[in-house]
Protein backbone atom coordinates (compact mmCIF):
# COMPACT_ATOMS: atom_id res chain seq x y z
CA UNK A 1 0.00 0.00 0.00
CA UNK A 2 1.49 3.73 -0.41
CA UNK A 3 2.08 6.06 2.27
CA UNK A 4 2.18 9.33 2.56
CA UNK A 5 5.01 10.86 4.59
CA UNK A 6 4.70 12.59 7.18
CA UNK A 7 6.13 15.68 6.22
CA UNK A 8 3.56 15.77 3.11
CA UNK A 9 0.52 16.47 5.03
CA UNK A 10 1.95 18.15 8.00
CA UNK A 11 3.14 20.93 6.13
CA UNK A 12 0.08 21.82 5.35
CA UNK A 13 -0.37 22.85 9.05
CA UNK A 14 0.47 25.99 10.45
CA UNK A 15 3.54 25.16 13.59
CA UNK A 16 2.17 24.54 16.83
CA UNK A 17 3.72 26.40 19.65
CA UNK A 18 3.26 24.34 22.54
CA UNK A 19 3.52 26.01 26.11
CA UNK A 20 2.93 24.70 29.89
CA UNK A 21 -0.53 27.18 29.87
CA UNK A 22 -2.28 25.19 32.31
CA UNK A 23 -4.79 22.58 31.02
CA UNK A 24 -8.35 23.69 31.96
CA UNK A 25 -9.76 20.16 31.83
CA UNK A 26 -7.30 17.63 33.98
CA UNK A 27 -10.08 14.64 34.78
CA UNK A 28 -12.72 13.18 32.41
CA UNK A 29 -16.45 14.42 34.08
CA UNK A 30 -19.10 11.70 34.52
CA UNK A 31 -22.69 11.67 32.91
CA UNK A 32 -23.87 12.81 29.74
CA UNK A 33 -22.91 16.02 28.29
CA UNK A 34 -25.15 18.79 29.78
CA UNK A 35 -25.36 20.58 26.45
CA UNK A 36 -26.51 17.58 24.19
CA UNK A 37 -29.86 18.17 25.79
CA UNK A 38 -32.24 15.48 27.66
CA UNK A 39 -30.54 12.33 27.64
CA UNK A 40 -33.29 9.65 25.74
CA UNK A 41 -32.81 7.21 28.50
CA UNK A 42 -34.96 4.29 26.39
CA UNK A 43 -32.61 4.12 24.13
CA UNK A 44 -28.96 4.67 25.60
CA UNK A 45 -27.23 2.10 25.83
CA UNK A 46 -24.68 0.74 28.21
CA UNK A 47 -21.88 -1.34 28.50
CA UNK A 48 -20.74 -2.84 31.21
CA UNK A 49 -16.85 -3.41 31.92
CA UNK A 50 -17.10 -7.39 32.57
CA UNK A 51 -14.10 -8.62 31.33
CA UNK A 52 -12.54 -5.02 30.48
CA UNK A 53 -9.77 -3.30 32.33
CA UNK A 54 -11.62 0.56 31.70
CA UNK A 55 -11.54 3.99 33.11
CA UNK A 56 -9.33 7.02 33.04
CA UNK A 57 -5.73 7.28 31.96
CA UNK A 58 -3.27 9.79 31.60
CA UNK A 59 -1.33 10.41 28.14
CA UNK A 60 1.68 12.68 28.12
CA UNK A 61 2.18 14.95 25.97
CA UNK A 62 4.60 18.20 25.73
CA UNK A 63 3.27 20.39 27.37
CA UNK A 64 1.34 18.32 30.02
CA UNK A 65 -1.15 15.58 29.54
CA UNK A 66 -4.51 14.79 28.29
CA UNK A 67 -6.70 12.71 30.22
CA UNK A 68 -8.64 9.84 28.31
CA UNK A 69 -10.87 7.09 28.53
CA UNK A 70 -9.50 3.97 27.93
CA UNK A 71 -11.16 -0.04 27.47
CA UNK A 72 -9.03 -2.97 26.58
CA UNK A 73 -10.08 -7.00 26.55
CA UNK A 74 -8.84 -8.07 30.32
CA UNK A 75 -6.11 -10.78 30.41
CA UNK A 76 -5.14 -9.97 27.20
CA UNK A 77 -1.31 -8.63 26.44
CA UNK A 78 -1.63 -7.15 23.11
CA UNK A 79 -4.71 -6.31 21.30
CA UNK A 80 -5.08 -3.93 18.36
CA UNK A 81 -5.62 -0.31 19.23
CA UNK A 82 -8.56 1.95 17.78
CA UNK A 83 -8.83 5.32 18.73
CA UNK A 84 -11.98 7.45 19.31
CA UNK A 85 -12.33 10.91 19.06
CA UNK A 86 -14.76 12.80 20.35
CA UNK A 87 -18.06 14.12 18.64
CA UNK A 88 -18.46 18.05 19.95
CA UNK A 89 -19.41 17.46 23.40
CA UNK A 90 -16.19 16.37 24.60
CA UNK A 91 -15.47 12.57 25.95
CA UNK A 92 -18.60 11.79 28.14
CA UNK A 93 -20.71 8.90 28.81
CA UNK A 94 -21.48 8.23 25.49
CA UNK A 95 -17.75 8.14 24.33
CA UNK A 96 -16.97 5.81 26.95
CA UNK A 97 -19.74 3.36 26.07
CA UNK A 98 -18.41 3.54 22.45
CA UNK A 99 -15.18 2.88 23.74
CA UNK A 100 -16.01 -0.58 26.07
CA UNK A 101 -18.40 -1.45 22.77
CA UNK A 102 -14.84 -1.37 20.91
CA UNK A 103 -13.13 -3.31 24.04
CA UNK A 104 -15.91 -5.93 23.67
CA UNK A 105 -15.06 -6.63 19.97
CA UNK A 106 -11.05 -7.19 21.16
CA UNK A 107 -9.79 -4.37 21.11
CA UNK A 108 -7.92 -1.34 23.20
CA UNK A 109 -10.11 1.42 22.63
CA UNK A 110 -8.70 5.04 23.88
CA UNK A 111 -10.42 8.31 23.82
CA UNK A 112 -8.30 11.49 24.73
CA UNK A 113 -10.26 14.43 25.97
CA UNK A 114 -9.03 16.76 22.89
CA UNK A 115 -10.39 19.89 24.17
CA UNK A 116 -8.54 19.61 27.53
CA UNK A 117 -6.56 22.73 26.81
CA UNK A 118 -9.37 24.87 25.54
CA UNK A 119 -12.05 24.55 27.87
CA UNK A 120 -14.27 22.25 29.95
CA UNK A 121 -17.07 20.83 27.74
CA UNK A 122 -19.03 19.38 30.79
CA UNK A 123 -19.64 22.89 31.74
CA UNK A 124 -21.30 24.01 29.03
CA UNK A 125 -25.40 24.08 27.94
CA UNK A 126 -25.55 25.94 25.27
CA UNK A 127 -24.09 24.56 21.66
CA UNK A 128 -23.46 27.55 20.48
CA UNK A 129 -21.11 29.26 23.38
CA UNK A 130 -19.39 25.72 23.33
CA UNK A 131 -18.66 26.05 19.73
CA UNK A 132 -17.35 29.59 19.50
CA UNK A 133 -15.57 29.61 23.18
CA UNK A 134 -14.28 25.72 23.16
CA UNK A 135 -14.38 23.98 19.36
CA UNK A 136 -13.35 26.26 16.99
CA UNK A 137 -10.29 26.85 18.62
CA UNK A 138 -9.10 24.05 19.05
CA UNK A 139 -5.76 23.43 16.50
CA UNK A 140 -5.91 20.51 14.20
CA UNK A 141 -2.12 20.22 14.44
CA UNK A 142 -3.09 20.03 18.49
CA UNK A 143 -5.65 17.25 17.46
CA UNK A 144 -2.95 15.55 15.63
CA UNK A 145 0.00 15.35 18.06
CA UNK A 146 -2.29 14.75 20.84
CA UNK A 147 -3.73 11.42 18.88
CA UNK A 148 0.42 10.64 18.26
CA UNK A 149 0.72 10.88 22.17
CA UNK A 150 -2.32 8.46 22.44
CA UNK A 151 -0.73 5.64 19.61
CA UNK A 152 2.56 6.54 21.92
CA UNK A 153 0.89 5.93 25.39
CA UNK A 154 -0.91 2.32 23.63
CA UNK A 155 2.13 1.00 22.37
CA UNK A 156 3.19 1.59 25.91
CA UNK A 157 0.50 -0.09 27.85
CA UNK A 158 -0.51 -3.19 26.12
CA UNK A 159 -1.54 -1.67 22.71
CA UNK A 160 -0.60 -3.21 19.11
CA UNK A 161 0.03 -0.36 17.51
CA UNK A 162 1.38 -1.61 14.16
CA UNK A 163 -2.83 -2.96 14.28
CA UNK A 164 -3.88 0.71 14.60
CA UNK A 165 -7.49 2.29 13.83
CA UNK A 166 -9.24 4.85 14.09
CA UNK A 167 -13.19 6.08 14.43
CA UNK A 168 -14.66 9.10 15.37
CA UNK A 169 -18.33 10.74 15.27
CA UNK A 170 -19.37 14.72 13.84
CA UNK A 171 -16.42 17.31 14.98
CA UNK A 172 -14.23 13.89 15.21
CA UNK A 173 -15.32 12.33 11.87
CA UNK A 174 -13.26 15.11 9.94
CA UNK A 175 -10.54 14.48 11.99
CA UNK A 176 -10.45 11.20 11.54
CA UNK A 177 -10.03 11.56 7.53
CA UNK A 178 -7.23 13.67 8.49
CA UNK A 179 -5.15 11.65 11.23
CA UNK A 180 -5.57 9.02 8.23
CA UNK A 181 -3.48 10.69 6.03
CA UNK A 182 -1.14 12.29 8.90
CA UNK A 183 -0.01 8.91 10.22
CA UNK A 184 1.48 6.28 8.44
CA UNK A 185 -0.21 3.53 11.20
CA UNK A 186 -3.01 3.57 10.46
CA UNK A 187 -4.40 0.71 8.79
CA UNK A 188 -8.02 2.00 8.78
CA UNK A 189 -10.72 4.23 9.87
CA UNK A 190 -14.31 4.46 10.15
CA UNK A 191 -15.99 7.94 10.25
CA UNK A 192 -19.32 8.83 11.34
CA UNK A 193 -20.92 11.82 10.01
CA UNK A 194 -17.97 14.10 9.92
CA UNK A 195 -17.28 17.00 7.44
CA UNK A 196 -15.83 16.68 4.06
CA UNK A 197 -15.39 20.01 2.58
CA UNK A 198 -15.47 23.33 4.19
CA UNK A 199 -14.07 26.64 4.52
CA UNK A 200 -10.37 26.98 5.79
CA UNK A 201 -8.59 29.34 8.70
CA UNK A 202 -5.78 29.63 10.35
CA UNK A 203 -6.27 26.84 12.88
CA UNK A 204 -7.96 24.50 10.28
CA UNK A 205 -6.11 24.76 7.20
CA UNK A 206 -7.24 21.54 5.41
CA UNK A 207 -10.45 19.91 4.69
CA UNK A 208 -10.58 15.96 4.37
CA UNK A 209 -11.35 16.64 1.00
CA UNK A 210 -7.75 18.17 0.20
CA UNK A 211 -6.09 14.84 1.31
CA UNK A 212 -8.63 12.03 0.09
CA UNK A 213 -5.98 10.90 -2.40
CA UNK A 214 -3.29 9.84 0.37
CA UNK A 215 -4.74 8.19 3.28
CA UNK A 216 -2.62 5.50 5.08
CA UNK A 217 -5.64 2.97 5.51
CA UNK A 218 -8.97 2.94 3.76
CA UNK A 219 -12.30 4.56 5.12
CA UNK A 220 -15.66 3.35 6.12
CA UNK A 221 -17.52 6.70 5.98
CA UNK A 222 -21.22 6.37 7.23
CA UNK A 223 -23.58 9.05 6.78
CA UNK A 224 -27.24 10.47 7.09
CA UNK A 225 -29.06 10.83 3.76
CA UNK A 226 -30.85 13.45 5.88
CA UNK A 227 -28.06 15.28 7.04
CA UNK A 228 -28.71 18.87 6.86
CA UNK A 229 -24.72 19.72 7.04
CA UNK A 230 -23.33 17.76 5.05
CA UNK A 231 -24.86 17.24 1.42
CA UNK A 232 -24.87 14.34 -1.14
CA UNK A 233 -23.37 16.51 -3.34
CA UNK A 234 -19.88 16.86 -1.17
CA UNK A 235 -20.18 12.53 -0.61
CA UNK A 236 -19.89 12.36 -4.15
CA UNK A 237 -17.06 15.09 -4.33
CA UNK A 238 -15.35 13.34 -2.17
CA UNK A 239 -15.89 9.81 -4.09
CA UNK A 240 -14.32 11.39 -6.92
CA UNK A 241 -11.54 12.18 -5.11
CA UNK A 242 -10.59 8.85 -3.36
CA UNK A 243 -10.99 7.58 -6.82
CA UNK A 244 -8.22 9.43 -8.34
CA UNK A 245 -6.09 8.56 -4.50
CA UNK A 246 -3.49 5.96 -3.62
CA UNK A 247 -4.51 2.57 -2.85
CA UNK A 248 -6.11 2.96 0.21
CA UNK A 249 -8.39 5.86 -1.04
CA UNK A 250 -9.54 3.59 -3.95
CA UNK A 251 -10.79 1.00 -1.35
CA UNK A 252 -12.69 3.35 1.20
CA UNK A 253 -16.37 3.51 0.66
CA UNK A 254 -19.30 5.57 1.66
CA UNK A 255 -22.58 3.73 3.26
CA UNK A 256 -25.31 6.78 3.12
CA UNK A 257 -28.55 5.98 5.32
CA UNK A 258 -31.58 7.30 3.33
CA UNK A 259 -34.07 8.10 6.75
CA UNK A 260 -31.26 8.93 9.04
CA UNK A 261 -29.97 12.41 10.17
CA UNK A 262 -27.00 14.00 11.53
CA UNK A 263 -25.71 12.05 14.58
CA UNK A 264 -27.78 9.13 13.86
CA UNK A 265 -25.13 6.48 15.88
CA UNK A 266 -25.97 9.18 19.06
CA UNK A 267 -28.47 6.33 21.25
CA UNK A 268 -28.85 9.36 23.97
CA UNK A 269 -30.39 11.79 21.86
CA UNK A 270 -33.12 12.22 19.71
CA UNK A 271 -31.26 11.79 16.48
CA UNK A 272 -30.79 8.47 17.30
CA UNK A 273 -31.60 6.05 14.39
CA UNK A 274 -31.33 2.38 15.63
CA UNK A 275 -31.80 0.53 11.84
CA UNK A 276 -29.19 2.92 10.86
CA UNK A 277 -27.10 2.84 14.09
CA UNK A 278 -27.12 -1.14 14.51
CA UNK A 279 -25.89 -1.50 10.75
CA UNK A 280 -23.49 1.03 10.79
CA UNK A 281 -21.99 -0.54 13.99
CA UNK A 282 -21.78 -3.87 12.34
CA UNK A 283 -19.92 -2.68 9.45
CA UNK A 284 -17.28 -0.75 11.34
CA UNK A 285 -16.42 -3.72 13.51
CA UNK A 286 -16.47 -5.96 10.03
CA UNK A 287 -14.48 -3.31 8.97
CA UNK A 288 -11.87 -2.99 11.41
CA UNK A 289 -11.68 -6.81 11.91
CA UNK A 290 -10.56 -7.36 8.43
CA UNK A 291 -7.90 -4.63 8.92
CA UNK A 292 -6.49 -4.94 12.16
CA UNK A 293 -7.10 -8.67 12.75
CA UNK A 294 -6.40 -10.23 9.58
Amino acid sequence: MSRLPDTDFDSLLPPLALTRRGFIVTSLASGFALVAGPVAAQTAIQTDTKGLVAGEVKIPVADGSVPAYRAAPEGKAVVPVILVVHEAFGVHEYIKDVCRRLAKAGYMAIAPELYSRQGDPSRYTEISRLLSEVVNKVPDAQVLGDLDATVAWAAKNGGNTERLGITGFCWGGRLVWLYDAHNPKVKAAVVWYGQLVGDADPLHPTQPIEIAAKLNGPVLGLYGGKDAGITQDSIDAMKQALAKGDDDAKASTFVVYPEAGHAFHADYRPSYNADAAKDGWARAVKWFDTYLKS
